[in-house]
């Protein structure tokens, strides 16, 4: 029987940590991958590499560009949904959710434990708050977003839907299936944001099936395409704000937002060509005290 989830305090519900700052939101980006580190390192077990990469955007999505409200996340009908595509980097997602309010940071030396809320992979049976389905099986994840944004539009709500990919998934014919009707239903509330490291399981991307070229096959499929750097905080949210603030569009977005696999530890970061394979190994209890002396200690503090 599942253990009861940790709450925050009565005082502290309908309460939203907000970052105002970019220097705010640098400080909570270390402390994010100061917590992936620290909950793998204790499980020993889980994705180290998209996790670590993919910190600046959890970080700027839920600290400065959503529309969420974590403590009426059942009951909030008209907030921005997230859906995480590429489930292995879980770690990351289950920071940010914690830290903002859905659940106490406690919960986040759970990862992993039998009968903890926080699996390898997200899951819905729980009812965690901020996460709608249960997702890993790569390629599902844009099909469930694109049904989202359909929903929305027939329900008259003007919220955008964000899907989480990651390059390698989109070997997936499903994604493709899904880009496809997303452009054919014309779901300008939709916005896609590919981890684009180049970097999969069994190596690089283009080594292991090319999807080169990557930009012109969104477009092709009907797809307004944005490039960023996913590990400069200004320029994601630039690149989303745009997105989000601008015309209304009659078509969906995606973002391709080049990441560093590992990025923030130097010794977890690199090709697969010339280092440790970090896609799927948990870091080592030396290789933690490591990386967090080199990350170093922030003013939110570890769980």
């Amino acid at each position: 029987m599942a253990r009861e989830i940790k709450k925050y305090p009565a005082d502290k519900k309908g309460e939203l940590l907000e970052l105002a700052s970019i220097d705010e939101l640098k400080e909570m980006a270390r402390q994010v991958r100061r917590d992936i580190i620290r909950m793998l390192a204790k499980a020993n077990s889980g994705h180290t590499g998209g996790s670590l990469g993919m910190a600046d955007i959890f970080t700027a999505l839920y600290f400065r560009l959503l529309n969420h409200q974590p403590h009426a996340f059942w009951h909030h009908h008209e907030q921005d949904m997230v859906f995480l595509s590429n489930g292995h980097i879980a770690p990351v997602w289950y920071s940010v959710l914690a830290r903002s309010g859905y659940f106490s940071i406690e919960e986040l030396g759970s990862l992993r434990q039998v009968n903890s809320y926080l699996q390898g992979h997200p899951t819905s049976d729980s009812r965690l708050p901020g996460i709608r389905i249960a997702s890993g099986s790569l390629g599902q994840g844009l099909s469930a977003a694109v049904g989202a944004a359909l929903g929305m539009r027939v329900d008259g709500k003007e919220s955008f839907v964000i899907c989480l990919m990651g390059d390698g998934e989109c070997q997936e014919g499903q994604i493709w299936e899904a880009a496809m009707s997303a452009s054919h239903y014309g779901l300008g509330n939709l916005i896609g944001i590919v981890d684009y490291n180049n970097q999969q399981i069994d190596g690089e991307v283009a080594d292991v099936m090319n999807i080169e070229p990557f930009a012109d096959k969104w477009r092709a499929f009907g797809w307004d395409v944005h490039h960023c750097n996913g590990n400069d905080i200004e320029d994601f949210i630039d690149t989303m704000e745009k997105l989000r603030d601008g015309e209304k569009r009659g078509k969906p977005a995606v973002i391709l937002a080049e990441t560093i696999m590992g990025k923030g530890v130097p010794f977890f970061e690199g090709t697969m060509q010339d280092k440790t394979n970090w896609h799927g190994k948990p870091p080592s209890k030396d290789d933690a005290e490591k990386a967090l002396e080199i990350i170093g200690e922030t003013i939110f503090g570890d769980f």
